[in-house]
């Protein structure tokens, strides 16, 4: 799912880890985090994983090299619940296939005028060729409106790449970096009350407690 760019909410350029809402000194880096619950910031847009947490992260080396990996961190839940970082491939599997998961559904037809509209579980994707999956009834859909110049039409990326290219890097540097980290979370957003972003440093022995609600 996207959200048009003109809705999200663009902090602009962001030089140092205080222009972040949480950041942490630890020895010779900052750390600057932003809690942006289901949406994943990219060039193009914002990407809802609605079954993720998604924190933007940004690692400021004062002096000397710094390592950065998606595995330092992890995200503690009103205080007791521990999640670890999950890869760019499961949020874009729950997002390219939505019944990935068996969950409850149900299906009803209404009429509407002399059309009737179908509400029910999300549609079964196709994963290869022949797959029977995603057989079912079809929603028939609108004609596509004629595109007066399709060489103006622009390209962007598919999600898979974006989701891709958004992740925090693991990477050894001097230089600032950032990206996202992905936390699957099962449960209602709703009973999240108090939100802290975990770092450990491994083998520098550096750890920080970063609230982010």
């Amino acid at each position: 799912m996207l959200v048009p760019a003109l809705f999200a909410q663009d902090p602009g350029p962001r030089s140092k880890a205080a222009d972040y809402p949480a950041h942490v000194s630890v020895e010779n880096l900052d750390i600057g985090a932003e809690y942006l619950l289901h949406s994943i910031p990219s060039d193009q847009s914002f990407i809802i994983a609605k079954d993720f947490l998604v924190v933007e992260v940004a690692i400021f080396p004062r002096s000397g090299v710094a390592t950065t990996a998606p595995g330092q961190f992890s995200l503690r839940i009103n205080g007791k619940r521990l999640l670890t970082p999950a890869s760019a491939g499961m949020v874009v599997a729950s997002i390219q296939y939505p019944d990935w998961e068996t969950r409850p559904t149900a299906t009803l037809e209404a009429g509407v005028g002399d059309r009737s509209v179908i509400v029910g579980p999300p549609a079964s994707v196709p994963r290869f060729p022949g797959d029977r999956r995603a057989d079912g009834p079809k929603i028939p859909s609108s004609p596509e409106p004629e595109v007066a110049n399709s060489i103006d039409k622009p390209s962007r990326k598919p999600n898979s790449q974006l989701i891709a290219e958004a992740v925090l890097p693991e990477v050894r540097t001097d230089r600032p970096v950032k990206g996202c980290l992905y936390f699957r979370f099962e449960g209602k957003t709703r009973s999240i009350k108090n939100v802290e972003l975990l770092y450990d440093g491994g083998e520098n022995g550096l750890q920080a407690v970063i609230p982010l609600i």
